[in-house]
């Protein structure tokens, strides 16, 4: 019998994945994993189970009442998962946090596998978490315990998901806790992950997309590239990747790689600095280039630094540009990240 994989987006930032087999309820196969969605009735009658479908196809009967889910919510997403019977992957919004509904984070341990440095810019780590192959939505992020401390620091996945080998993309801070571990990290080395968390993920790509990052901000689309890549993707797809100095440009090589591979993927690299010779120089809002915003018919994707998720959001509203969905993630240095 067939399965589905339903990711449970929680509203503390935790992603739980379950299956659910063919023809079964999400809120039964949610209970089977030991994870207690918000019910009351499960007939279809309360509306108490009501959660937002974000993508997937499901059908959803008729075996319900209008008081529990009108026709215009269900035009909007809403779901009963009393009701709701998946017929392909799907990723549902519940509003809840994974506390409420007796889950938290997945633990996994992983094994090093390489570590690169570009200059003194950031640092590829690669994990193989063995057999397993840990599930996450791109763009999502982990916690990684710094080995010989009780602290963790957050990093996106630049891999893509569902491979036992794992990738991350860090930037070096000296001095920093991660940063001074890695600086003496070797194959073989155990570390230990939590997650995965955040609500900045790739959504069903329907429309041209635009993909901003900033510095180490780069990670969460290399991991979106890859999955748009395997699914052959024929949707525009525009990168704008800004850093502030020459030597923080990092992975080019491997955002060439996906011309071949997306067949309308476009880039373009940016550097801050004003003595660089760089071609393109200044901020990301400075070479955003007319065509791709489409007019507004676009799906904006942002991940960096607060200055420049700020300086981004500014510039949408001083030009009067709405896009029709927009998607960022604010980091800064030994902090988590934080969606919106």
């Amino acid at each position: 019998m067939s399965s589905y994989t339903i990711a449970l987006n929680f509203e503390d930032g935790v992603t739980r994945f379950v299956e659910c087999k063919a023809g079964e309820k999400v809120l039964d196969a949610a209970f089977r994993a030991k994870i207690n969605l918000p019910m009351d009735c499960s007939d279809g009658v309360c509306g108490t189970c009501k959660c937002r479908a974000e993508s997937g196809v499901y059908d959803l009967g008729d075996d319900y009442i209008e008081d529990a889910l009108s026709d215009n919510e269900k035009e909007r997403g809403l779901v009963l998962t009393c009701q709701m019977k998946p017929q392909s992957d799907c990723v549902i919004a519940v509003p809840a946090s994974s506390t409420a509904c007796k889950t938290a984070q997945t633990h996994f341990t992983a094994t090093v596998t390489k570590v690169q440095a570009h200059n003194d810019a950031a640092v590829v780590l690669e994990l193989d978490s063995g057999a397993w192959a840990p599930c996450f939505l791109p763009g999502q992020y982990v916690n990684i315990q710094v080995p010989g401390s009780e602290l963790h620091r957050s990093y996106s996945f630049s891999s893509a998901p569902g491979e036992s080998r794992i990738g991350f993309l860090i930037k070096k801070i000296p001095g920093g806790l991660m940063s001074t571990w890695l600086e003496s990290a070797r194959p073989g080395d155990r570390v230990e992950l939590a997650g995965p968390l955040g609500s900045f993920y790739l959504r069903a790509v329907e429309r041209p997309v635009l993909f901003l990052a900033g510095g180490t901000g780069l990670a969460p689309f290399l991991s979106m590239l890859e999955v748009l890549a395997r699914a052959r993707s024929t949707q525009a797809i525009h990168l704008v990747y800004g850093v502030t100095r020459d030597c923080d440009l990092v992975e080019v090589e491997q955002i060439e790689s996906y011309r071949a591979k997306l067949p309308n993927f476009t880039y373009s690299t940016v550097v801050a600095d004003a003595d660089s010779t760089h071609p393109r120089k200044g901020w990301v809002t400075q070479h955003l280039p007319p065509e791709a915003l489409n007019d507004g018919n676009v799906d904006v994707y942002l991940c960096g630094p607060p200055p420049m998720v700020d300086a981004v959001r500014q510039h949408f509203d001083d030009h009067g540009v709405t896009p029709r969905s927009f998607h960022y993630e604010k980091f800064t240095p030994n902090t988590a990240a934080v969606p919106a």
